[in-house]
Protein backbone atom coordinates (compact mmCIF):
# COMPACT_ATOMS: atom_id res chain seq x y z
CA UNK A 1 0.00 0.00 0.00
CA UNK A 2 1.37 3.77 -1.26
CA UNK A 3 2.22 6.11 1.48
CA UNK A 4 3.01 9.78 1.62
CA UNK A 5 5.03 11.72 4.35
CA UNK A 6 5.80 15.47 3.81
CA UNK A 7 8.33 16.63 5.51
CA UNK A 8 8.37 19.14 8.97
CA UNK A 9 9.82 22.87 7.88
CA UNK A 10 11.43 24.81 10.90
CA UNK A 11 10.02 27.65 10.53
CA UNK A 12 13.46 29.44 11.40
CA UNK A 13 14.90 27.22 8.39
CA UNK A 14 12.48 27.50 5.90
CA UNK A 15 13.91 30.92 3.75
CA UNK A 16 17.70 28.94 3.40
CA UNK A 17 15.98 25.81 2.53
CA UNK A 18 14.23 27.78 -0.38
CA UNK A 19 17.93 29.12 -1.54
CA UNK A 20 18.43 25.50 -2.40
CA UNK A 21 14.62 24.64 -3.79
CA UNK A 22 13.15 22.78 -0.50
CA UNK A 23 9.77 23.50 0.10
CA UNK A 24 6.88 21.60 1.37
CA UNK A 25 5.72 21.44 -2.27
CA UNK A 26 9.25 19.80 -3.54
CA UNK A 27 10.19 17.55 -0.40
CA UNK A 28 8.47 14.15 -0.07
CA UNK A 29 8.77 10.58 0.92
CA UNK A 30 7.08 7.36 -0.66
CA UNK A 31 6.27 4.64 -0.21
CA UNK A 32 4.89 2.94 -3.41
CA UNK A 33 2.87 0.44 -4.17
CA UNK A 34 5.74 -1.42 -6.28
CA UNK A 35 7.95 -1.28 -3.66
CA UNK A 36 10.37 1.10 -3.22
CA UNK A 37 11.23 3.88 -1.06
CA UNK A 38 11.38 7.67 -3.15
CA UNK A 39 12.89 10.51 -1.23
CA UNK A 40 13.15 13.67 -2.61
CA UNK A 41 14.23 17.17 -1.14
CA UNK A 42 14.14 19.74 -3.64
CA UNK A 43 15.84 18.62 -6.61
CA UNK A 44 17.70 15.58 -5.15
CA UNK A 45 16.26 11.93 -5.11
CA UNK A 46 17.07 8.89 -3.65
CA UNK A 47 15.04 5.44 -4.40
CA UNK A 48 15.71 2.29 -3.54
CA UNK A 49 13.66 -1.27 -3.12
CA UNK A 50 11.98 -1.26 0.10
CA UNK A 51 14.14 -4.82 -0.17
CA UNK A 52 17.02 -3.00 0.69
CA UNK A 53 15.79 -1.21 3.95
CA UNK A 54 17.35 -2.77 6.95
CA UNK A 55 15.72 -0.30 9.64
CA UNK A 56 13.88 2.52 10.78
CA UNK A 57 14.24 4.78 13.94
CA UNK A 58 13.37 7.56 14.77
CA UNK A 59 16.20 9.91 15.97
CA UNK A 60 17.25 13.60 17.10
CA UNK A 61 16.88 16.25 18.06
CA UNK A 62 20.47 17.31 16.26
CA UNK A 63 22.69 20.57 15.79
CA UNK A 64 20.77 22.85 13.12
CA UNK A 65 24.27 22.93 10.97
CA UNK A 66 24.66 19.05 10.87
CA UNK A 67 20.85 18.47 10.17
CA UNK A 68 19.75 21.20 7.81
CA UNK A 69 19.54 21.09 3.98
CA UNK A 70 21.57 18.18 2.02
CA UNK A 71 24.47 16.78 4.02
CA UNK A 72 26.56 13.76 3.66
CA UNK A 73 28.48 12.61 6.61
CA UNK A 74 31.95 12.25 6.86
CA UNK A 75 32.04 9.66 9.24
CA UNK A 76 29.75 7.12 8.33
CA UNK A 77 28.81 8.44 4.52
CA UNK A 78 25.15 8.79 5.58
CA UNK A 79 22.63 11.23 3.76
CA UNK A 80 20.47 13.90 5.10
CA UNK A 81 17.15 15.50 3.65
CA UNK A 82 16.98 18.01 6.55
CA UNK A 83 14.12 20.79 7.35
CA UNK A 84 13.74 20.19 11.03
CA UNK A 85 15.98 19.40 14.15
CA UNK A 86 13.90 15.37 14.29
CA UNK A 87 13.71 12.94 12.00
CA UNK A 88 14.09 9.06 11.06
CA UNK A 89 17.40 7.31 10.39
CA UNK A 90 16.90 4.89 7.52
CA UNK A 91 19.34 1.91 7.09
CA UNK A 92 19.94 0.01 4.03
CA UNK A 93 21.63 -3.30 2.99
CA UNK A 94 23.44 -1.96 0.19
CA UNK A 95 24.13 1.57 0.10
CA UNK A 96 22.31 3.73 -2.11
CA UNK A 97 23.39 7.12 -4.63
CA UNK A 98 20.95 10.48 -4.52
CA UNK A 99 20.50 12.14 -7.54
CA UNK A 100 22.33 14.71 -8.93
CA UNK A 101 24.06 15.15 -6.05
CA UNK A 102 27.11 13.95 -4.40
CA UNK A 103 28.15 11.91 -7.85
CA UNK A 104 29.07 8.54 -7.51
CA UNK A 105 28.97 8.64 -3.22
CA UNK A 106 26.83 5.53 -2.32
CA UNK A 107 25.05 5.57 1.45
CA UNK A 108 24.76 3.31 3.78
CA UNK A 109 21.83 5.40 5.48
CA UNK A 110 19.40 8.38 4.92
CA UNK A 111 17.72 10.84 7.77
CA UNK A 112 14.68 12.44 6.42
CA UNK A 113 12.78 14.90 8.64
CA UNK A 114 9.41 14.15 8.26
CA UNK A 115 6.02 15.12 10.04
CA UNK A 116 5.10 12.18 10.98
CA UNK A 117 7.81 10.37 12.15
CA UNK A 118 6.40 6.96 13.79
CA UNK A 119 4.17 6.63 10.71
CA UNK A 120 7.27 6.33 8.89
CA UNK A 121 9.00 3.58 11.00
CA UNK A 122 5.78 1.78 11.28
CA UNK A 123 5.17 1.76 7.36
CA UNK A 124 8.50 0.77 7.01
CA UNK A 125 8.73 -1.80 9.39
CA UNK A 126 5.17 -3.32 7.89
CA UNK A 127 6.22 -3.42 4.31
CA UNK A 128 9.06 -5.34 5.18
CA UNK A 129 6.78 -7.80 6.69
CA UNK A 130 4.34 -7.81 3.42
Amino acid sequence: MASHFDFHFDRRFEKLLSLIGASPQTCSVEITDDGYLEARFGKVRLRTELANVTGAKMTGPYRWWRAIGVRASLKDRGLTFGSALEGVCISFDEPVSAKPAFGRFRHPGLTVTVTDRMGLVEALSTSKKA
